[in-house]
């Protein structure tokens, strides 16, 4: 199959891609297990694109339950360079109102229960990880949003907790102390793995509602959240497809060598079991 250069993971309320031709299911099977389900390979716009359901078609899959692993390295498998994430959030600040996105660039890490890494059992490495996005997908999302004519804020802080119970009111206000902006469940994994595997990498996130801690706000509903969504996942789509337009031809990601210098073990002590599993990412360096 003809190698793909953009990724698009669609979670909650997009799971599917509008203006995607020529589509074929890539089933793809990883050194990491199964990803969440079939890539859907075709055409956007002139550029070649896979589309991934983060929680499978039908949303089947909890957060705490995705193998991250296994999504990205498929998308690495497909010859992914640049991927585009859509997420819902919750709003932590007064200015992000629910159907308005947010692009962030920070993480906060309130997970513990997932693996976040493609390293161990006999290989270390430690990327860089100060930036955890990449400034070419979020200045086309940027670019994308003004042009479809929708608010998208670019910067900020994304807390991203385990659920998948929504946050308790302590929590929220915690959260909103620290300056975060939104909260999700979703996307730092997806993020420190990207980078692991030297691929580009940045988060639209959907604003549903105010998470908790707002006066006179209900609390978080998911008939709430999904009324929202429905809403947004059209505009959703429209900008990821204007996003996919805006990326650059040709180009690697900035983060093609992100490996170069972050692999610690000797190289001559790395069992090959190892090397066969983790062959992809860190050939080119052995």
């Amino acid at each position: 199959m003809e190698k793909v250069e953009i990724g698009i993971i669609g979670g909650s309320g997009l799971y599917s891609m509008p203006g995607l031709t020529g589509l074929q299911e890539q089933v793809v099977e990883t050194p990491f297990g199964a990803p969440s389900d079939a890539y859907m390979v075709g055409e956007l716009d002139g550029r070649r694109v896979a589309f991934l359901a983060r929680h499978g078609r039908g949303h089947r899959i909890l957060p705490s339950e995705l193998n991250f692993r296994a999504n990205i390295y498929g998308m690495k498998m497909l010859g992914v360079e640049y991927i585009l994430s859509v997420s819902a959030v919750g709003s932590l600040k007064e200015e992000h109102k629910p159907m308005d996105f947010v692009i962030p660039d920070q993480f906060i890490d309130r997970t513990f229960a997932r693996e976040g890494t493609f390293f161990g059992d006999g290989v270390v490495a430690h990327v860089a990880f100060g930036d955890p996005v990449c400034a070419v997908v979020t200045k086309a999302f940027q670019q994308a949003c003004e042009q479809v004519g929708v608010i998208g804020k670019l910067g900020g802080t994304y807390v991203c907790m385990e659920g998948p119970q929504f946050s308790t009111r302590a929590e929220s206000r915690l959260y909103r102390s620290w300056g975060a902006d939104v909260i999700g469940m979703t996307n730092l994994q997806e993020a420190k793995l990207a980078r692991e595997a030297e691929m580009s990498y940045a988060t639209l996130a959907m604003v549903t509602d105010y998470d908790c801690w707002r006066e006179g706000h209900d609390d978080v509903t998911v008939e709430q959240v999904m009324a929202v969504m429905h809403q947004n996942s059209a505009n959703a789509g429209k900008v990821v497809r204007a996003a996919v337009a805006a990326l650059p031809k040709g180009e690697r990601s900035p983060y093609a060598e992100a490996l170069k210098f972050a692999i610690m073990t000797d190289k001559t002590l790395i069992p090959e079991a190892a090397k066969e599993r983790l062959g992809l990412l860190i050939g080119k360096y052995l």
